[in-house]
């Protein structure tokens, strides 16, 4: 515990704008394509040690997680890639279930030789996540659930009904029409209204990953990790009626976002969850708090596995 603090505190005195700024990876990392499950993903690499798995949402790519690649690499082997069809990945038109994207990261894990790892994921990172763990509950050591609904558990049919969610149901050819060349504008939307202070989600951060979704099909592929939710609801609704998680969860949400309710879904679910709530942020927990998420991840994945309850 006491060196948790000791990393938090040091965390904690790092300038926000430093964290928040970047993109970057470290230069100790590489980038590699790929080939599993019938595409490819686009994959950075670095570190040494256990292996932790950084998937991320909708409105980022693998970029998201520079800042705790940054920290985890120390002592981690830290695996970030780009789910099918979005950032550096092949362009896809189909196998956007997130049970199918699961067994992308697997075919990852393979190629890098890759047993076991802690898995993290935000947003539709969430769901893969998720999926992941249910599915390969031997392979995930750890699993770290970071502010978003998981697709058919606990109150899923509740959280659709909110109005912020629109999106969930916008896609299709005219749709995509309507986008084409406002990419910007369509994600500032959500980088905003998500955010607990807008100014808080950096403009560096905003340019480029727009110009990473104005790329072609990569707006298309953001529409179908959408319209896979019906899919998505009728696997995890088998998967939790096959048994639950029993690896340690922690459930973080940000205080102006799903707050303690991302704890609350997990607990559907799994049988050990810890919550975290970040303060001051909304639901872009890595752009908007990165020194406060980066030291609940970091302290969650060092305590000694007799603590994680």
């Amino acid at each position: 515990m006491k060196r948790a603090l000791v990393i938090l505190g040091a965390l904690l005195a790092l300038s926000e704008a430093a964290w928040a700024d970047s993109t970057t990876f470290p230069s100790g990392f590489r980038t590699q394509e790929i080939a599993s499950n019938g595409t490819t993903i686009h994959v950075r690499v670095g570190g040494r040690g256990p292996a932790v798995l950084l998937l991320h949402g909708y409105g980022d790519t693998g970029d998201m997680w520079a800042p705790l690649a940054a920290e985890l690499m120390r002592d981690h082997t830290v695996i970030a890639p780009d789910l099918r069809g979005m950032g550096l990945s092949a362009v896809a038109t189909d196998g956007f279930s997130k049970k199918n994207e699961a067994e992308d990261v697997a075919g990852v894990l393979d190629a890098l030789k890759v047993q076991q790892a802690v898995v993290v994921g935000h947003d539709i990172g969430n769901m893969v996540a998720f999926a992941f763990a249910e599915s390969h509950p031997d392979r995930t050591t750890r699993l770290i659930m970071m502010d978003a609904p998981v697709p058919g558990v606990g109150p899923w049919d509740d959280i659709l009904k909110s109005p912020l969610l629109w999106h969930f149901r916008f896609g299709g050819p005219d749709m995509e029409r309507l986008v084409a060349g406002r990419e910007r504008i369509y994600l500032d939307r959500f980088w905003n209204d998500f955010s607990a202070d807008p100014a808080h989600f950096p403009e560096d951060s905003r340019r480029h990953y727009a110009a990473l979704y104005a790329q072609p099909g990569r707006m298309h592929a953001g529409f179908l990790q959408f319209a896979a939710f019906d899919q998505d609801v009728i696997d995890n609704r088998q998967s939790v009626s096959r048994g639950r998680l029993q690896m340690p969860v922690l459930a973080i949400g940000g205080g102006h976002s799903l707050g303690a309710t991302m704890a609350y879904i997990m607990r559907f679910a799994a049988d050990n969850v810890q919550q975290v709530v970040i303060a001051d942020s909304g639901h872009w927990l890595m752009e908007e708090q990165p020194a406060q998420t980066v030291g609940a991840i970091r302290s969650f994945i060092d305590r000694p596995a007799a603590q994680c309850r």
